[in-house]
């Protein structure tokens, strides 16, 4: 029955707003028109929580998170830049590097990033572990329409996709949040302990799109 539904939604992109708990979306191929579109009202974001689970073995860059405005293409991307074995939060186009994580293949990695407008300081939290907080872009907010995309990296508002930053693997458990997550909070995410879904986009009750090539599945649970 999953699998009938997800080749039903190969072929088109209805509109559909789905309890995604326990379930993720899965990206078997490498492309440049294959993605989830995310759909929010939100029209103003003075500050940001992201937090989302990848599993991948891509070795080469690719985008885990965009979201660009008319004005911005990456007005908020997270992004993994193979060459330099670093994490990069894109925010309002501008970027900050984090090595030193350990982005393994073919496990499961938490991630979530925090974003202040007033301050500019940005944070990311990898499998729990929190990183330096660095300065981005400070002085406004992110405004518009949103378009926010999983499995490709925008270079224009909803296009501008390059097969090679393309995203291949397994995503789940998508919030954003539109103030900063406690470190108690986040790490309620990380454990997947209980957690107050996300206001600006929440995986319990996800408002989406899919085109082209990606199948929603049961995510894996572990024997005991």
């Amino acid at each position: 029955m999953i699998l009938l539904l997800g080749l039903v939604m190969l072929t088109g992109c209805a509109e559909s707003i789905e309890d995604m708990s326990g379930r993720m979306f899965l990206f078997p191929q490498q492309s440049n028109t294959a993605r989830v579109k995310l759909n929010t009202a939100q029209q103003d974001l003075s500050a940001v929580t992201l937090c989302h689970r990848s599993f991948t073995d891509l070795n080469r860059d690719h985008a885990l998170f965009s979201l660009a405005t008319s004005s911005k293409s990456n007005d908020f991307l997270i992004f993994w830049d193979e060459a330099n074995k670093e994490m990069e939060p894109h925010i309002r186009d501008k970027k900050a590097e984090y090595r030193g994580f350990d982005y393994r293949p073919n496990m499961w990695h938490s991630i979530c990033t925090t974003w202040d407008a007033e301050s500019g300081l940005v944070q990311m939290w990898f499998d729990g572990i929190p990183s330096i907080r660095r300065s981005t872009s400070s002085g406004s907010h992110i405004q518009g329409t949103m378009m926010i995309i999983l499995g490709q990296e925008q270079d224009s508002h909803g296009g501008g996709f390059d097969i090679k930053q393309s995203f291949v693997g397994m995503m789940s458990d998508v919030h954003m949040w539109d103030h900063i997550l406690s470190s108690c909070e986040i790490q309620n995410y990380v454990n997947e302990d209980k957690i107050t879904p996300g206001n600006v986009i929440n995986w319990n009750a996800l408002d989406f799109q899919i085109f082209n090539n990606v199948l929603i599945e049961q995510k894996s649970k572990s024997c005991h």
